[in-house]
């Protein structure tokens, strides 16, 4: 499942849909509010430092070998699963961080374009 973009003539990456470059923003959100989530937990401001950089460390890990397009492991139900328990946690993340609309907004982002990487016209 490894997706393998070339860059045409005019320098734009072949394969690259709009769905990839939200997914992309999805992630990177993700990332963020794991990291505030984090933040919030710690008592002193060291606890609070070190759960705004682990989690999202840890994240960026499993991400990496699972998840990513050019992930080190290629199993498709260690990528659903890794997806799930990132997005899911910083969905729960975005629960306790951002007032009710706009963390819905967020869950159905991350619903609908995780779907729509596995399902319909840019599925794969």
């Amino acid at each position: 499942m490894a997706v393998d973009p070339t860059i045409d003539a005019e320098g734009l990456l072949d394969g690259i849909t709009p769905n990839d470059l939200v997914a992309f923003l999805v992630e990177v959100s993700a990332l963020v509010l794991v990291a505030i989530w984090g933040w919030r937990q710690g008592d002193s401001t060291v606890m609070r430092v070190l759960a705004a950089v682990a989690v999202p460390v840890a994240a960026g890990i499993l991400w990496s070998l699972f998840a990513a397009p050019r992930s080190r492991f290629d199993v498709r139900a260690l990528e659903v699963a890794t997806k799930v328990v990132v997005l899911g946690g910083a969905v729960l993340a975005a629960r306790t961080i951002l007032p009710t609309p706009w963390w819905w907004a967020f869950l159905v982002v991350v619903v609908t374009n995780t779907a729509l990487l596995y399902v319909g016209p840019w599925g794969r």
